[in-house]
């Protein structure tokens, strides 16, 4: 075990990459727990997120997500489920990276807008051309995803659980301690 590695999966991606999702199905997999900041801001806050972009702002949102990602650097076993714009701040890129091992969710711009389309809780796509927007913001934060990331992992054309496999490997090739944990269990 590398003892200067942090023990956490940090997953960033753009909306519908699946960060949330397989990152459940990766954590319960290799025992770790589960932790996403969207969730924990909501719980700060006391907001729903689109009610903090509504009655707050965007920016208020970011300074929200700073102080989580903050508060996670100490975290241990974790696996860690990141807004899509979390990575816009390198402030923030810098603490992930402190925090784990930093995977990117990736996904094509048509299969991302698929996903996303279905839900009416994206407050940056609650405009006139949401495939615009999101058109917008999958160029302005592509190289920061590329900055903040030690893998990528394309979930394309991959189920959750097809993803979540192929991120189980990756995590043990970077954390090879779990699978001898594992299997002495």
């Amino acid at each position: 075990m590398n003892l200067e590695t942090p023990e956490n999966v940090v997953l960033v991606g753009f909306m519908g990459s699946g960060k949330s999702s397989i990152g459940r199905l990766l954590a319960k997999a290799i025992g770790f727990d589960f932790l996403d900041t969207d969730q924990l801001i909501v719980e700060r806050t006391g907001k729903q997120i689109p009610e903090i972009f509504a009655e707050n702002g965007e920016e208020f949102f970011r300074d929200q997500e700073t102080c989580v990602i903050r508060s996670l650097i100490e975290q241990n076993r974790t696996v860690i489920s990141t807004g899509g714009g979390a990575i816009i701040r390198v402030e923030n890129r810098e603490m992930l990276r402190r925090t784990g091992f930093v995977v990117c969710l990736t996904a094509s711009e048509d299969i991302l807008f698929e996903r996303v389309s279905r839900n009416t809780k994206r407050p940056l796509l609650q405009c006139e051309n949401p495939r615009q927007a999101l058109s917008k913001l999958f160029a302005a934060r592509a190289e920061a995803y590329e900055l903040a990331a030690q893998w990528t992992l394309d979930t394309s054309l991959l189920t959750q659980h097809e993803a979540a496999e192929a991120l189980i490997q990756g995590v043990l090739i970077h954390f090879p301690w779990i699978r001898s944990n594992s299997n002495n269990s």
